[in-house]
């Protein structure tokens, strides 16, 4: 290139004027939720999508399911779904001493599962059951639902002659419900530090 070519050059790098992204609140979640839809997994316990991935072709005979396969992969969907909803009332509590405990959330407080010694009732009321626990545990339920519909063997096992009508809602379905999600989990971000955070390897 020539110093000519390269002073032009310059010059028109120099116009062009350096666009800075901003946002309002409003746009932000909305580039938070989209963030989040790309990859719905992120939001649930890396445990339960790695079983449901391996376990589901294998359940499904790779989507040519009998009666069995149903019943099979019936009971691995309830499994992970409730899987899913119950990992978010758990939570940790760590002492002076940098000893983690995992418990579950209960009206009284934290009940701590893998520690002899209980929390003082003060201490304990801090990780009191919640209503967002909930609201969190129901999305959690609503991801691994979209997370199933897009999953081909599961929709072969369950909906093998599909409709034209059923076949663009299952279609639909996890985006819709992949948006949905994301965009509350986002507005209520999670807490606790239970145990679908020790799960959830990054």
């Amino acid at each position: 290139m020539s110093n000519t070519e390269t002073l032009l050059q310059k010059d028109q790098d120099e116009d062009v004027p350096e666009t800075v992204i901003t946002r309002n609140r409003v746009r932000e979640i909305i580039s938070q939720t989209l963030k989040g839809a790309t990859n719905l997994a992120n939001l649930l316990p890396t445990s339960i999508v790695l079983a449901f991935q391996v376990l589901a072709p294998i359940f499904t005979n790779q989507g040519d399911c009998r009666y069995v396969n149903q019943v099979m992969t019936s009971t691995l969907l309830v499994i992970c779904a409730l899987s899913s909803f119950v990992l978010n009332f758990t939570d940790s509590y760590k002492d002076k001493n940098g000893n983690l405990s995992y418990g579950f959330a209960t009206l009284n407080g934290l009940w701590l599962v893998d520690s002899e010694v209980q929390l003082p009732p003060q201490l304990a009321a801090k990780y009191r059951l919640k209503v967002m626990d909930f609201v969190h545990g129901f999305t959690s339920v609503l991801v691994f639902t979209a997370i199933t519909l897009s999953e081909n063997n599961i929709v072969k096992c369950f909906f093998p002659s599909p409709s034209k009508d059923l076949q663009q809602i299952l279609t639909a379905a996890p985006a819709v419900i992949g948006v949905v999600s994301s965009f509350m989990f986002v507005l209520f971000p999670a807490q606790r530090h239970g145990i679908n955070s020790l799960f959830n390897l990054k």
